[in-house]
Parts: C-alpha cells; structure tokens; sequence
C-alpha cells in the first residue's frame, strides 16, 4: 500500500458565534480541499465556533450548537478526511478538542491538555485541560464517541495532535505520541500575532520535526477575529528539521489552503521552496493593521471610519493605515468583491477613501498653521473626506463657566492641566457627532508611549471606539511614517515628518513638545519595556540602564514613568479596544492588568540612584 499522502492545511477567517459565515467558510474550504485531491485537511483551533468567545465558553448552549453546526459539516466529508476545532462540553466542564472525520463519520476527538496561560491568554478560565494517556468516549446521536489523548490513521500513516499551547510546554503530548507510531503531527492554533513572532513558531515547527522523527503540520487562525487580537493565518509543515510549507501571511481571503503530497517511505532529501516569509518589520505591521482594519470594519458593519486628523505622528499613522487597508483589500480581493464586502460603491482607491475616511483637524488659538496645512495636505493625498473647523468657542463657553463659578479667571499659571484639557474634550462631542451621522468607526488616536503614563486626555483624545495604534510605541510610529512615505509613496506625508511631536494645548509662545512634557522617547520605550514587559522593579530598571544614560535624567524619567504608571490606570482601563501587535501592550483586557489603586511605589522609589 502507498503511503503517499496528500496533506493540506486550511486557515480560515471566522467571527465568534458566526454560525453562518464560520460553517461556510469551513465548508468551502473543504470543496477546495476535494478539489485539489487532498487526503487529509487539518482547519485552525476552534474554527467551529471562534476562538474569542470568552465567558460563552461556560455556557451549555454553546458547545451544543457547535455541535449543531458540526452535524452539517459531516455530509461535506466525501473521500476526505478532516480535522475540525470545536469546543466539547463533558459533564458540565468544557474542553479544547479537534474532531477527525472521515467519509461522514466522526473518528474521534482529541482534547486539548495544555492550556494557554500567559499574557494575552485566559483559556483556564474556560476550559480543563485534558489528562494525558486517558481516553474516554461520549455519546452522541446514539453513537459512542472516543475523546482524549487519540491517535488516528490516515491511508497507513499514523498522526496525532498537538493543539496550539501543547506544543510550546516542556513536557508536551509529542512525547508520548512518538510512542504509538505517530508519523504526522498536527497542530491546529489560534496563536496570536505580534511583529517579529513568526520566527520563534517556525523555529518551534522544524525543530519540532526533527525531535519526534515525524512530519509537523502547523495551521493557525486568520484574521481580526474578535475585535483585539490577530491571527496571521500561518500554515506551516516541516519534515526533518527542514520547512515544506510556509504560506503567505495575514490574507484578506476568507479561507487559504495550503497542501503537499509527502511519501512516508521515501527518506530521502528533497528541495522545497516555501513562500518568502514578511522581512520587513514595517511591512509586518502594514499587512497586520491592514488586516485588522478590514474585518474590524467589515464584522462591525460600521460604514467607515471618522478621525480627528491633528496634523501630528499619531492620527496621521491612523489615515495612513486606512489609505493602505482600502490599496490592499481592493488589491487582493479585486474592486467587486472588495467593494461588496464593505459595502460602498467606488472606481478606485481614492473615491473608496473619500467613502471610508472622513477626517477633521479642529484647531483652536493654539493650533498652528503648520499643523492645519499638514492634516490637509495628508488627507487630500490619500483622497480623505476632509472638514476644518474651530472649537474656541465651546472652549470659551466651557472656560467662562466654571470663571463664574469660581469668581475667578482662570489662568496657565495656575490652571495649565485643567485648560489643556478643556481644548481636547471639546473636540470630543462634534467628532462623535460626525461620527455618529455617518455611520462610523470614530479612531482614537493613542499610541502605547503616550497611553501608559496617562499623557492623554480622558474623554478629549481618547474618544473614540478604536484605538488602532494603542498597542505600539511612539518611536516605532515616527520611523514608520517615514518608511510610508519612502517605500509605500505617501508623499503627503512629507510635513507631517518634519515636525516635532506636540499636543498643541499650551499657547504658542510656550514652545511645547510631547519630549518636554515627558521625557526623551527613546527612553521612555526603554523605561516601558522593562517594567512593564519584562516586570522589573525600578531599582533594577535602573541598574539595567545606568550605563547607557545620564544618571539625573535616568532617575527622574524612572521616577516619573512609575508615578505617573500608577495613577493613571483607570485612564488605561477607558482606552479604546486596541489591537495586539508587539510583544506587549497596556490593555488590561487583552494583555496587562494593574491595580486602579495602589502605593504607587513609593517605598520602591525612594532612595533610586543614591
């Protein structure tokens, strides 16, 4: 008997709770699949019902109506077989399983045994991880169901599973599956995206390959599932130490197939030719918010975007990501399909861009003309809807008021915050308006520098129901622009990176910059990446840095990220929902959690330096 076998992986674009969309994009892909004469087609983690469903997963109803729609997906199985992630609920506790079928029967299912834990992840909050070398069975539809630690065989070749987190633990269900005469691994995921992560996971797969002698078959989510997280939508098989497969990353199609035929009896070294993985950091990042930004549209059924557009780094990289989301969805998916999924009507990128952004600069006395220029020249470029109005009025009515009630006039000497503020938040309520009209998303501009020292104003910039660059820092998004400008042709782009980052809130005369107000960012990044990425105490984030730094400037911007750190998580706790797409952000519901109360290290603090 030949032990050739055709193997295909299947990422697919899935919403949680979709049912329709998620049972047809699985369905389709399996028609592809049968198409293509594949044998066995592993699909991502959870595809059946998402990955995002978060507390949903305690309840009853959804594991049973998972089932519901694995029950149409059965019929589809003619001549293939599949591998299929699904929640399965056994008395009354929820586990991680993918379900092997065949020619419309269901094989078994393999649960999961390692649940992920750590940054961004919550998964033992939902599910119970599997003990291994335990096999139990469950009935269904009158039929008795193996469930566990399963292996399974396809046209001689043995293969079992490793699901998504299995594979990263010390002791990993790999090592007992070399036991049973195991030749194929697969690995369907749902592992999140951040910039510079495919190296470790392909690293994990080779290495994988070569450790248990078998062929590793790794296939991840795809897409802005949820609303925070993204799945690049990896496929990736080696064999020997040595890649087979790597597909092309972050696709805006609703499912990619990947496949290869591998002989199980031949040994011997063959050349293969992966797809060139992203080398660009900058491109990496493109391609994510592109994605991101497209299903967040998309899956909201918002009707486009609205941004306040100041002129500065932050809201010109958020017009910019939206200008490249609208020349890389009609690129890949072609105007029609593009267009209807979005639903607008428009010949080209520009008319699109004039359809999905609309911007404002709202300048007041403050407000330069350089910065007026800039946000017009930026959104003309890219074909943005764009308007310009003044907000001193609302600021004078604002100001005049509590002038009355304090029997006082108010003054930068005495009221500098309270009147910065006061410009920002009046701003709020007309954008929102706008917003509101329209139909659309209203950005927030906040980056991750900025958002965790609370250099922010709270109802003022911070408004706003996405916040696409909050999970970045400023440094990253200053060489960005600049790398938009050059090697994707933004040319309206050229006064924005010419100026010096500035909130624009104080009098002109003041000569205010972000770097003043705060500290040099380069440090802060530093200061940031260590105490809170890394969780050192700001003793040993001195000690970390006192050779690179002057020693004053060092202690006092330890001093201020910390202090200003700790009182403004509940600032933190309001940000916008931002996407994950670093290797850490401040997001208390994706990535990291703070008390909104605390000593605010004081006892830490004093003493730092001497």
């Amino acid at each position: 008997m030949s032990r050739k076998l055709r193997i295909g992986g299947a990422t697919v674009n899935q919403t949680p709770i979709d049912w329709i969309n998620n049972t047809r994009n699985i369905i389709q892909a399996i028609h592809s699949a049968q198409n293509r004469q594949i044998d066995l087609l592993c699909f991502p983690e959870l595809c059946v019902t998402g990955y995002g469903c978060e507390d949903l997963f305690l309840s009853d109803w959804l594991s049973e109506q998972a089932w519901t729609e694995l029950e149409k997906v059965i019929p589809e199985t003619n001549n293939i077989m599949i591998c299929v992630g699904l929640p399965v609920r056994i008395e009354n506790t929820t586990y991680n399983g993918a379900c092997v079928i065949y020619n419309k029967e269901i094989l078994g299912i393999a649960l999961k045994q390692n649940l992920a834990r750590d940054g961004v992840h919550y998964e033992p909050r939902w599910f119970e991880p599997w003990p291994g070398n335990t096999i139990k069975h469950i009935n269904r539809g009158g039929k008795k169901i193996h469930v566990g630690d399963l292996t399974f065989e396809c046209k001689g070749v043995f293969f079992g599973f490793e699901i998504c987190e299995d594979a990263w633990r010390k002791i990993r269900p790999a090592d007992n599956l070399v036991h049973h005469k195991v030749e194929l691994i697969l690995n369907p995921s749902a592992s999140h995206f951040a910039m510079d992560k495919s190296a470790s996971r392909e690293e994990l797969v080779k290495r994988s390959s070569t450790k248990y002698n078998c062929v590793y078959v790794y296939v991840n989510l795809l897409g802005n599932e949820a609303g925070r997280m993204i799945y690049d939508g990896d496929i990736l098989f080696a064999r020997d130490g040595e890649l087979i497969i790597r597909n092309p990353r972050l696709s805006l199609q609703p499912f990619v197939i990947q496949s290869c035929e591998v002989d199980f009896d031949d040994n011997s070294k063959k050349t293969f030719q992966p797809h060139p993985d992203i080398a660009e950091r900058n491109e990496e990042f493109a391609q994510a918010t592109t994605l991101a930004l497209f299903d967040y549209l998309r899956k909201s059924k918002s009707r486009g975007f609205a941004l306040s557009l100041s002129g500065g780094a932050d809201s010109s990289c958020c017009a910019v990501l939206v200008a490249e989301m609208i020349r890389r969805g009609s690129t890949q998916l072609g105007w029609s399909n593009f267009s209807e999924q979005l639903n607008i009507s428009a010949k080209n990128e520009k008319e699109a861009t004039q359809h999905l952004l609309t911007c404002a600069y709202q300048g007041t006395r403050n407000s330069s003309a350089t910065t007026l220029e800039a946000a017009k020249i930026l959104a003309e470029s890219i074909g943005a809807t764009f308007h310009h109005w003044q907000v001193d009025d609302e600021v004078e009515s604002y100001k005049s008021k509590i002038e009355t009630v304090l029997n006082r006039p108010l003054s930068w000497e005495n009221d500098d915050i309270a009147l910065q503020n006061i410009q920002a938040r009046s701003r709020s309520p007309i954008i929102w308006m706008l917003a509101n009209i329209k139909q659309a998303i209203l950005l927030t501009t906040s980056n991750r520098s900025e958002g965790g020292v609370g250099y922010t104003t709270m109802d003022g910039d911070t408004s706003g129901s996405l916040a696409p660059i909050a999970g970045v820092d400023k440094p990253f998004i200053i060489q960005w622009l600049k790398w938009a400008e050059k090697d994707l042709g933004y040319k309206g782009l050229a006064l924005v990176n010419g100026l010096k980052p500035t909130a624009e809130l104080r009098p002109a005369d003041s000569d205010q910059t972000d770097e003043k107000d705060l500290m040099p960012y380069h440090l802060l990044v530093r200061i940031e990446k260590l105490a809170i990425r890394d969780r050192k105490s700001p003793r040993e984030v001195y000690s970390t840095l006192i050779t690179e730094f002057d020693k004053d400037l060092l202690k006092t911007s330890i001093v201020k990220f910390f202090r200003l750190w700790s009182i403004n998580q509940w600032k933190r706790e309001r940000i916008a929902p931002s996407f994950h797409l670093d290797d850490m952000n401040i997001d208390p519901r994706s990535w990291c959690r703070f008390p909104i109360l605390s000593g605010g290290f004081q006892a830490e603090l004093a003493g730092l330096g001497d």
